[in-house]
């Protein structure tokens, strides 16, 4: 083990911090203790905490503590937040950064240097866990070098619902140094004040991205009496920043709970200007979930589909895309389908829901009979088109029992 001495990077990030740290601090992997003693300089700061994984790291400013009587600084050995508790407003970290892949292996041992194959996957797990300990108000002081990869370190930044603001940056011979400053975003800070908690990057649609949270119900309900939590699974979808469609999420928020009254769709929760909440489902995309079923339970499910799409033409409602619903469709353990993804949703006179699905069960025609499941393509077809001219949903008896 090595403790990391200060270099261009420690003076660099501690001018920062000098400036601008305050309130509660926690100086993540400390190292020498410098941007720690730092901290403790400014008259803005309450309490520093100050973690290490070495062991001798936290031994010698465990002593430097006693020698000097520094009484608002604690010392803890810890890997990243593992032994860490409450929040801060400001979290400080200067991170192992080199990338292991451009080096030999075996030559690699000073883990105060190398942040990862690729230099960024300690950043990676920091951020993944760091908004729960970030007080609303905090702030991150983050320094990492163009050697890390400053594209990536910005999209995961991002991905965590962080923004960020360049304070500094210096030129070096063979890399340049760059100084952040983190905070959250307005999203995220309305989204833990709805009791969201452990909120991360899952998936990225053509219009919007979907993060993956935990909600504790009881924390919902005021009683005396103590209660048994309830946890559950929440996905978040905000509008992505680079998307020119217009009223996605509100128009997806309306639909979704006007077919949740049909069953139809995950369970709404609420909404925000830009964000809508539901309840995640657990489940495969209906193309996975084929190739793992039997032609019974295949039958059984593109029933209940269809049932789906006959309630949203009577409602005469077009959800769009039920032609093609790859990544629109999950089929859950249970094998309830549950359809997702109503932001081109809209109310119609001439629904055609049904016809489009009618559509994907001949496009799948090869999936289907690797399953055992003959498909006659012109049949359907023309069953589609029956149905488009006269609604009548005696005609999809012929495809699939509709009750």
């Amino acid at each position: 083990m090595f403790i990391y001495q200060p270099a261009d990077d420690s003076y660099l990030l501690e001018k920062h911090v000098l400036a601008k740290a305050f309130g509660r601090v926690l100086d993540m992997g400390t190292g020498s203790g410098i941007q720690a003693l730092a901290a403790l300089s400014n008259h803005d700061v309450g309490e520093v905490v100050a973690v290490d994984i070495d062991e001798e790291a936290i031994t010698g400013l465990k002593e430097k503590i006693k020698l000097e009587k520094l009484r608002k600084i604690k010392a803890l050995q810890s890997n990243l937040f593992e032994q860490v508790s409450g929040q801060f407003n400001t979290i400080i970290f200067n991170p192992p950064y080199l990338p292991q892949d451009k080096v030999n292996q075996q030559a690699i041992e000073d883990q105060t240097i190398y942040g990862g194959k690729k230099g960024w996957e300690i950043s990676e797990q920091f951020f993944h866990q760091v908004t729960r300990f970030l007080a609303p108000d905090g702030q991150i002081l983050f320094l990492f070098s163009s050697l890390t990869n400053r594209d990536k370190v910005k999209g995961i930044i991002e991905k965590n619902l962080l923004t960020f603001k360049e304070l500094d940056k210096q030129k070096l011979p063979f890399e340049e140094l760059f100084v952040y400053q983190i905070t959250k975003t307005g999203l995220l800070r309305e989204l833990e004040a709805r009791l969201l908690e452990e909120i991360h990057y899952f998936a990225k649609g053509q219009r919007g991205i979907i993060y993956k949270a935990i909600q504790d119900r009881s924390k919902l309900v005021k009683t005396h009496f103590p209660r048994k939590k309830d946890l559950i699974k929440v996905a978040i979808k905000a509008k992505r920043e680079d998307s020119e469609a217009l009223n996605t999420i509100q128009n997806e928020s309306y639909w979704l709970k006007v077919l949740n009254k049909a069953g139809i769709g995950p369970r709404y929760l609420f909404s925000g200007e830009n964000y809508l909440v539901y309840e995640f489902v657990e489940g495969e995309f209906i193309l996975d979930w084929i190739k793992k079923n039997s032609k019974e339970e295949i039958k059984i499910v593109l029933e209940k589909v269809l049932v789906q799409c006959r309630q949203l033409d009577q409602l005469g409602v077009n959800k769009e895309e039920m032609h093609h619903p790859t990544k629109h469709l999950l089929v859950t353990s249970d094998n309830q389908p549950i359809l997702l993804d109503f932001e081109r949703c809209s109310k119609t006179i001439k629904p055609k829901n049904v016809t489009q699905f009618i559509e994907f069960i001949c496009r799948i025609k090869e999936e289907l009979e690797s399953r055992e499941l003959s498909i006659d393509v012109d049949f359907l077809r023309k069953l589609a088109g029956e149905y488009k001219d006269t609604g009548n949903k005696e005609i999809l008896k012929e495809i699939f029992p509709i009750p």
